[in-house]
């Protein structure tokens, strides 16, 4: 599998470096869709501007940056387009074998379970086969590499591409069983941008699986383990946070990144649910909708980490899923890094409802985002209403496909236990509904 995966590495690069030498380059990083205040590249450029002239970046309001990537970009600033087409090439390849890595352990377990005869005869059907499970991984880096979510973001040096890999790093630590490494990418991860704080629970899951050691609330071992997590999770960031600080010199980017990402000042248009909303909103209602819109974040990984505690990978893929459609600076960047999934999760099709709808939804959303733009910014025919509800229909879609994704999941499971054809007492057949 090294060839074919190489041959689409070279692909993407290729791809990406002669869209950075067209004129196209310019405009896409211009879009809205494509970069935000938080990951745009001029406002690097411009951080790296007042650095050199000995100003702090986070003095104005212009840099929303974390300390480490300015720094990062102060050495490189020259091969900045070769930083960001390496960034995708890692994230792909970790995105490669953290699938493949996972696939091995799917087929372990369910190879064991069908020795044990755990499965009903007649979900045999279900059952995932080698042959099939075998260029899954090379499909998940070429759903990420060649993605023209993924190309757009990447054109316009967009900084969200050093997040996803940073992610995707936390992803392949965690399913190799490195703690350690786990924890400290998901620190980086969440130093970035805050929202991967909820990887948490799925890393913990996962790794508290892969040790055996059960999530009992009663059980020693369980909170021993979960301590030691917790200590190396916030020994990392406490030690990134205070290296910002020995760089910088001062505490600026605390307010200036995170209480930027928290308080969202900046109303520019995007693709998310934020910016329309509070637009309109009154002032002395804004706190409160603000705390209720960031809430919402996180709220879902109680009962989402209740309901898939068996199941952490796709725990993992449902919260990346859910901070890219509810965060409140999202860029097609965002999504593409859980769309890469989705060939993971193809044994689901079978039960996937709306799966055409939806795909036709966020490709008819994808093609009007520009269109209605310019009806609203340059012809003036159309205002912010327009560009707003072909977002909210472009996040409805997003929402409708993971929630597909979980109800077919959880009948999949379903199914395997219960057997597929189900009967009711009287021998007549029964249909299933899941509340």
């Amino acid at each position: 599998m090294a060839a074919p995966l190489t041959l689409v590495l070279v692909l993407a690069v290729t791809v990406r470096a002669v869209l950075f030498r067209s004129s196209l380059a310019e405009l896409i990083s211009e879009r809205v869709e494509v970069v935000s205040p938080l990951n745009a590249w001029k406002r690097v450029v411009e951080g790296l501007a007042l650095l050199d002239l000995g100003v702090s970046p986070y003095s104005g309001d212009v840099f929303h940056e974390t300390p480490l990537i300015i720094y990062l970009f102060h050495f490189v600033v020259d091969y900045a387009e070769i930083v960001f087409m390496i960034a995708d090439g890692i994230t792909a390849v970790c995105l490669y074998l953290a699938v493949q890595n996972y696939n091995k352990n799917v087929f372990r377990k369910q190879k064991y379970a069908l020795e044990a005869d755990r499965y009903p005869h007649d979900c045999l059907e279900l059952m995932r086969s080698p042959r099939e499970m075998h260029y899954i991984p090379l499909k998940v880096a070429m759903f990420y590499l060649l993605n023209p979510f993924t190309i757009l973001s990447c054109v316009a040096k967009s900084t969200c591409g050093l997040n996803n890999a940073v992610i995707a790093l936390f992803i392949l630590s965690t399913l190799k069983g490195s703690a350690l490494l786990s924890a400290i990418f998901l620190a980086l991860a969440t130093y970035q941008s805050i929202y991967p704080l909820t990887l948490f629970a799925p890393a913990l899951l996962f790794l508290l699986q892969r040790l055996y050691i059960p999530v009992n609330l009663c059980r020693s071992s369980f909170w021993f383990f979960t301590l030691q997590y917790a200590f190396m999770f916030l020994g990392s960031l406490t030690v990134t946070i205070c290296l910002s600080f020995f760089l910088l010199g001062s505490w600026d980017f605390i307010p200036s990144v995170y209480g930027f990402i928290l308080s969202v000042p900046d109303l520019t248009p995007n693709i998310g649910l934020f910016w329309y909303f509070f637009a309109e909103m009154f002032e002395h209602f804004r706190f409160f909708f603000i705390c209720v819109f960031q809430i919402n974040i996180f709220f879902y990984t109680i009962p989402l980490s209740i309901k898939l505690k068996e199941h952490p990978v796709f725990l993992i893929f449902m919260q990346i899923a859910i901070i890219s459609i509810f965060k409140s600076y999202p860029t097609v960047g965002d999504i593409a890094l859980y769309m890469a999934f989705l060939p993971a999760w193809s044994h689901l099709y079978r039960f996937l409802r709306n799966i055409f709808l939806v795909s036709c939804v966020l490709l008819a959303c994808s093609a009007l985002f520009p269109v209605l733009w310019h009806l609203w910014i340059y012809a003036g025919s159309a205002n912010s209403n327009f560009y707003y509800a072909i977002t909210l229909l472009f996040n409805v879609g997003q929402i409708l496909l993971v929630s597909d994704y979980f109800y077919a999941y959880l009948r999949r499971e379903h199914h395997l236990s219960q057997g597929l054809y189900l009967r009711r007492k009287d021998g007549s057949e029964a249909t299933l509904v899941l509340k």
